[in-house]
């Protein structure tokens, strides 16, 4: 059964091996190119119309750090003095388990 199966496979891979042939586009036959934009002066030919205009495809940065540099001091990025949860805004209460979203679980 195994021995099917790994040729039942290896048929399934070469099949599609082959169809991922590399070859110039063209048009179908008999078909057209598309036509003509508005605003455009000619129609643009096929290799035109397959590259990328440079907005759509920008280029990245990645620039490297040249030299470390400690990270300034942020006041507000402390931690609690007691080592707990940061205590809530005036106002606000703490709201109960039955008022919290999530899953129901029946009891």
């Amino acid at each position: 059964m195994n021995l099917v199966r790994f040729a039942m496979i290896a048929c399934c891979a070469a099949a599609l091996a082959a169809c991922g042939r590399l070859g110039p586009l063209q048009p179908a036959p008999g078909e057209p190119l598309p036509v003509k934009p508005l605003m455009a002066r000619t129609t643009p030919t096929p290799e035109q119309l397959l590259t990328p205009p440079t907005y759509a495809r920008p280029e990245r940065v990645d620039e490297l750090m040249k030299r470390s540099r400690p990270r300034r001091a942020d006041r507000f990025d402390l931690p609690p003095a007691d080592g707990g949860a940061a205590p809530l805004p005036a106002g606000i209460e703490e709201e109960s388990s039955s008022e919290r979203a999530g899953p129901v679980t029946p009891q």
